[in-house]
């Protein structure tokens, strides 16, 4: 058997970044092929190109920026100069997406992006401040606080003057929103909104062969194909840039072919990603079609991956040399190189200063980039994640000045909300929708089942009827969809409060909150914004109609995610202030929150006895506002303090609390006050301590469930203010899914469970 090394000598010892780096050099000084005159600048780069020579040149050019951007990071890495090494040898193609269109048009581009991002520097109009794609991606690439597109948070390709929206690395989360964006334009025009963009923009969204498995991208396919069916415009550029292989797993010979070349209401385009001359004219064509017909449209773009997904990957390891030599054979470069040469373009000196000028500029950049700042305080880190202005917001939260827009919307002065008599929960909510869509003509609210049906609750009933189908639409049943649908109509200016039927269904589209929304303002260094009120039915307690899809009581999954807000009213007039409050936010300052409806209290008119109707509220007229993290506090009937115990609660916990109160001030003569947190993200600790300082005792109770919810942070803030010597005791649901029927009362607390832990703390 031969022992030869299979490797030629001139490459042993070199990774594989140099060796594309030395494939380049040598495949150009050894080309030897027919030199065309040179085309003018206006003329086919090639006979029958679509591209012309001067488009050619810059296209190239930002190839060359594309993979010298790759080389220095992996040289740089090493020396922790660098912190990114996802590059985008080989995608260099998608410069012809970038010159094929406007630099407004929205795009959420694929990580390996580099050549679009450097072709789209080109777009800004002449007069506008130039943009550097080299130092910026530079700055990016070194985390440095002075990055133009995250301020050093996260290596993303994004710019706010080129309208790219920067994306994380949530594989295909960025599709719903794409698509969404591309709704949100058609539906802004149709209603008089002034968009930030052209009228006749569409949205971009790359991705990656193996990310169009992935159930998000498909759920964007099947949204995109369901609106066109209906002959809706979505004017979305799909572009997937297949270059067969997911990390270290194949995507099976034509299968993005065969699986999207014929999906109805998909319109499938094919260019060569590797091939300038060749490619460009089916870009062109893509482009143009997407753009004229406003249909959903896939542009499969071939292309290929030279070096690892990323600078730990080595592919020897699990690729052969066979395979490794012909993946280098299909790098784009080398087709761009010939194309100049053949065309006589350019010469091979002129090839090789171009490719080393480049170098130098890439690495010049570079060692700048590590010299600048780098984020080193916390609150530099976190400044751009949830800004707040509380002035602003409670002005706007109280502006009242649309007055007559209301009586018309409610029929008459004498029919406002506020000269009728106590209602209870869903209907201030409706009342408060409908203020809401009064005062905010960009106000948009969509879900399942919200618009003829008014809602499984009917508090969206009269919405649609009132505002019209284009401002109050049902959509397909699909949450992904309807938070990335929130996401489009926040990019564009728009007001979009979202629907999600019950709090169980969230955790289906979780990450469209976690993972999208409510980063942008964190990833953007506060350049871009999702402002979005997401109304959201949930929690305990509903009777005949159970099971835990219907009485999720996890509210977990919300509390941790950063930069959201959360608020949950249980009584009609504390909802119409709080959602005045989540509206504000979103307006100032560019907030996501979550409206937490509790179902069970929807009707509920009664407190204490059938038929006192202590739980039915007056509507508060507009001006009356609910600041941010207050709560309300319920005092004795007697009007003292209420300190022999303090019981912190919130949602169906205060009415059922205030109930305990009374049987636990009988019981053992105690006076008790009940503390309801209306804002359950961020806990306001400040609050919570003030109210837990003059306590005797203290109750927590928490529908949610025992680990990981909201009592955990109340009593984590009481112990921390240095009030956790107190007697207290915590009265929480099982951690356990909810069951049907009567059994759903045993995992939940109760009333007698709150009087037995007061107990407990007597005895104590």
């Amino acid at each position: 058997m031969s022992t030869a090394n299979p490797i030629p000598a001139r490459m042993r010892g070199l990774n594989r970044a140099e060796i594309c780096d030395a494939n380049f050099t040598e495949f150009v000084k050894d080309w030897s092929g027919r030199t065309d005159v040179a085309p003018a600048g206006d003329e086919p780069i090639l006979d029958g190109s679509r591209l012309d020579a001067h488009g050619f040149r810059e296209i190239f050019e930002s190839q060359l920026v594309s993979r010298h951007l790759d080389l220095m990071a992996r040289v740089l890495r090493v020396q922790n100069k660098v912190f990114y090494t996802i590059g985008s040898s080989g995608h260099e193609g998608n410069a012809m997406v970038a010159r094929a269109t406007r630099h407004t048009d929205p795009a959420f581009l694929h990580y390996r992006s580099g050549a679009f991002m450097a072709e789209r520097f080109r777009k800004l109009p002449a007069g506008e401040a130039r943009l550097d794609p080299i130092m910026d991606s530079a700055l990016s690439f070194a985390a440095s606080k002075d990055d133009p597109a995250s301020g050093g948070r996260h290596k993303v390709w994004g710019s706010k003057p080129l309208w790219v929206l920067p994306q994380t690395s949530t594989i295909a989360s960025h599709l719903p929103k794409a698509l969404g964006t591309a709704v949100a334009i058609e539906a802004g025009k149709r209603l008089g909104h002034s968009l930030p963009i052209p009228d006749d923009s569409i949205a971009i969204c790359s991705f990656g062969d193996a990310s169009s498995n992935h159930a998000t991208a498909q759920t964007a396919f099947n949204a995109a194909a369901w609106t066109a069916y209906q002959r809706l415009p979505a004017p979305v550029l799909f572009v997937c840039e297949d270059n067969g292989i997911g990390i270290s797993v194949k995507t099976p010979n034509g299968w993005i072919a065969q699986n999207f070349s014929r999906r109805p209401n998909l319109d499938y385009f094919f260019a060569d990603g590797l091939d300038l001359a060749n490619g460009y004219g089916d870009v062109e064509r893509a482009v143009e079609h997407c753009r004229r017909t406003r249909r959903p449209t896939f542009l499969h773009l071939r292309t290929t991956r030279i070096m690892g997904h990323a600078g730990t990957d080595f592919e020897i390891e699990w690729r052969s040399l066979q395979e490794l030599c012909e993946v280098e054979a299909t790098d784009p470069l080398l087709r761009s190189a010939a194309i100049a040469l053949e065309s006589g373009l350019m010469s091979k000196d002129e090839v090789l200063a171009l490719y080393e000028d480049t170098r130098k500029r890439c690495f010049a950049a570079a060692e700048e980039a590590d010299r600048r700042p780098k984020l080193d305080r916390l609150e530099d880190v976190v400044a751009p994640l949830a800004p707040y202005t509380p002035a602003a917001v409670e002005a706007e939260a109280g502006r009242s000045d649309y007055g007559a827009r209301r009586e018309e919307v409610f029929g008459s002065e004498s029919k406002l909300p506020e000269n009728q008599p106590p209602r209870h929960l869903a209907i201030q909510i409706n009342n408060a929708l409908h203020d809401t869509f009064a005062k905010y003509p960009e106000a948009v609210l969509f879900g399942e089942d919200v618009a003829q049906k008014g809602g499984v609750y009917t508090v969206t009933k009269g919405l649609q009827k009132a505002f019209g189908p284009r401002r109050v639409f049902n959509t397909l049943l699909d949450e992904t969809m309807i938070l990335g649908m929130a996401q489009g109509f926040a990019n564009v200016g728009m007001l979009p409060i979202p629907e999600i039927q019950y709090l169980a269904y969230f955790h289906n589209a979780c990450d469209q909150i976690r993972g999208e929304a409510a980063s942008l303002q964190f990833f953007s260094n506060d350049q871009y914004r999702n402002p979005m009120v997401v109304r959201m039915a949930g929690l305990g307690y509903q009777r005949g109609f159970g099971g835990h899809f219907h009485n999720d009581n996890s509210i977990t999954a919300l509390r941790d995610i950063p930069g959201l807000v959360v608020g949950c009213p249980s009584r009609g007039d504390d909802a119409a202030t709080m959602l005045r409050t989540l509206t504000a936010l979103a307006k100032v300052d560019g907030r996501v929150s979550i409206f937490l409806e509790p179902i069970a209290l929807y009707m509920t008119k009664d407190l204490h006895e059938p038929g006192d109707g202590l739980w039915l509220t007056r509507y508060p007229a507009p001006g009356e506002a609910m600041p941010l993290g207050e709560g309300r506090v319920y005092l004795p009937d007697d009007g003292s303090s209420g300190d022999d115990l303090v019981v912190f609660t919130y949602g169906n916990g205060v009415p059922m609390s205030l109930r305990a109160v009374r049987q636990i001030e009988q019981k053992h003569g105690w006076k008790a006050r009940v503390v309801d947190l209306r804002w359950l993200v961020p806990l306001n600790t400040d609050y919570i301590v003030e109210q837990a300082r003059t306590a005797k005792r203290i109750l927590v109770v928490d529908e949610g469930r025992r680990s990981a919810g909201v009592g955990e942070g109340v009593i984590t803030a009481i112990a921390e203010g240095g009030h956790g010597s107190r007697p207290f005791h915590r009265v929480v649901g099982a951690d356990t899914y909810t069951p049907l029927a009567g059994a759903a009362f045993l995992v939940i607390p109760g009333e007698e469970e709150i009087v037995a832990a007061a107990d407990r703390l007597a005895a104590s």
